[in-house]
């Protein structure tokens, strides 16, 4: 800035301040604020359309579930098998995700860098993730190249290298990976928690010790893939732009002769447990508290599973639920509290989670409690709960407006019998659940007394904060 425009400006300034000048300070009162208008009163939230899938099962066992959706010409195929961390023995944690890993190592036919090129070349790439209950292959490609990437994916499945040579190297990423993972307090309270509400059940093994990870060998990654990686225990799903004629031949050509047993042995779902659990995990020095609090609640194919999912995002689910806002907003104890009702097959559990001042530890938890009770005692105002069924209604549409997604819900709906008109009647569902509903829910599932509590904080400070719930739970 010039020394003249620098002169200019604080004259100017002067004669804004100068009493008795028009435009001085006394001048300058600022104009009354406009009166607010109304936001406009929110539409009806409208059902969720899906085109018809097809539907076809080949002879070997494996379903097939094709639905076009969209106009970009991509198309997403995701292969979904049985072979998740639930199908693990004692010994074997983590060894669902190993066998995934070397999935990736290549195929009998072509090496792991030549399967990443024909990807690639496809638009894609390949995708291998493994979860509690299920593994999946999944690829975006370009829609006219959907049959070639179907009988890629099958060869990956199938056909896997499983190479002894790269055993050594997959197995020290995973073992970083765990090393990081339980350095966190987030996944020591989450571990405990499992532990806690599951048991010896698979669900209750988050995490293998090292020795156990190091002591796998190649054959026993390869006994887990015949036992596992089986038609029967198999769902493909295709979502996008596609020939439905000519990817449905592709299909049957590149699936149709997989064999092996039906590798779908049930494995039987934990057994109830419901009794208040408390545990406190010293880390030293930490300047804030880990909280995991929870219960398992009924599992998706109950009647008030929707019920159970409106009042968790009434409750914590949600930006604007009410722990958020009282430890959040309000008081300030934490900046990301939420809670979520998370499925596995024929189970789920409800949990709060929070990272809170170590100061604060005590307080919020009573905050947490406090507003548990709330709602078990009192039915929510119908505003309030209208706003949060809104809230739903507008999220599943959009987690339902890309491929991936609408492949997600219908993998969802068929791991846990929901039927096919459960997507087209979920908004409605949602709308439908009503103030005394929730409480109802709260009630009979969120009851306090039956909870576990992990904490993972600083002994020291916390420890005389937590003597209200330490005493019932140990």
């Amino acid at each position: 800035m010039s020394r003249r425009t620098t002169a200019l400006a604080v004259t100017a300034a002067l004669l804004l301040l100068a009493p008795g000048v028009p435009g001085a300070r006394e001048q300058q009162a600022p104009p009354a604020s406009p009166q607010k208008q109304a936001p406009p009163p929110t539409g009806t939230p409208k059902d969720f359309a899906l085109p018809k899938p097809s539907r076809f099962t080949l002879p070997n066992g494996m379903a097939v579930t094709m639905v076009p959706f969209g106009q970009v010409p991509k198309v997403t195929l995701r292969l979904v098998v049985a072979a998740g961390n639930l199908y693990e023995g004692k010994d074997e944690v983590w060894l669902a995700d190993l066998t995934g890993r070397m999935l990736r190592e290549g195929t009998a036919a072509r090496p792991a860098a030549e399967v990443a090129r024909e990807f690639a070349g496809m638009g894609g790439e390949l995708s291998v993730g493994v979860g509690s209950d299920n593994a999946s292959l999944s690829a975006e490609v370009l829609a006219e190249r959907g049959a070639d990437a179907a009988r890629l994916i099958a060869e990956v499945a199938r056909q896997p290298l499983l190479p002894a040579g790269e055993l050594a190297r997959v197995k020290a990423g995973l073992t970083r990976d765990l090393a990081i993972q339980r350095s966190t307090p987030q996944a020591q309270a989450q571990e405990r928690f499992h532990e806690s509400i599951y048991g010896d059940h698979s669900y209750g093994r988050l995490f293998p010790t090292e020795e156990m990870l190091n002591g796998y060998t190649i054959e026993r990654v390869r006994t887990f893939h015949r036992a596992r990686y089986t038609p029967a225990a198999s769902r493909l799903y295709v979502a996008g732009v596609f020939d439905a004629a000519a990817l449905e031949g592709a299909i049957r050509d590149a699936f149709g002769a997989w064999k092996g047993s039906a590798g779908a042995s049930e494995v039987q779902p934990p057994t109830a447990k419901a009794e208040r659990r408390f545990a406190l995990l010293d880390r030293p020095g930490a300047p804030q508290s880990t909280l995991y609090l929870g219960l398992r609640v009924p599992d998706p194919s109950s009647a008030d599973w929707v019920a159970l999912q409106v009042t968790n995002s009434l409750l914590g689910g949600s930006f604007g639920s009410r722990i958020t806002t009282n430890i959040r907003e309000q008081k300030g104890y934490t900046y990301s509290p939420f809670s979520a009702v998370n499925p596995h097959r024929r189970d789920a559990y409800w949990a709060e989670v929070a990272d809170v001042t170590s100061a604060d530890t005590g307080a919020a938890l009573k905050e947490i409690f406090s507003e548990i009770e709330r709602l078990r005692r009192d039915p929510p105002p119908e505003g309030e709960l209208r706003g949060i069924k809104n809230n739903m209604a507008g999220s599943f549409v959009v987690r339902n407006s890309s491929r991936q997604g609408v492949i997600s819900q219908l993998a969802f709906v068929d791991e846990h019998g929901l039927g096919d008109g459960y997507l087209a009647g979920y908004v409605k569902r949602v709308m439908a659940v009503t103030p005394q509903e929730v409480t109802r829910v709260a009630r009979e599932y969120l009851v306090p007394d039956r909870m576990t509590l992990v904490v993972v904080g600083d002994r020291k400070t916390v420890e005389g904060q937590l003597a209200p719930w330490s005493a019932a739970g140990q």
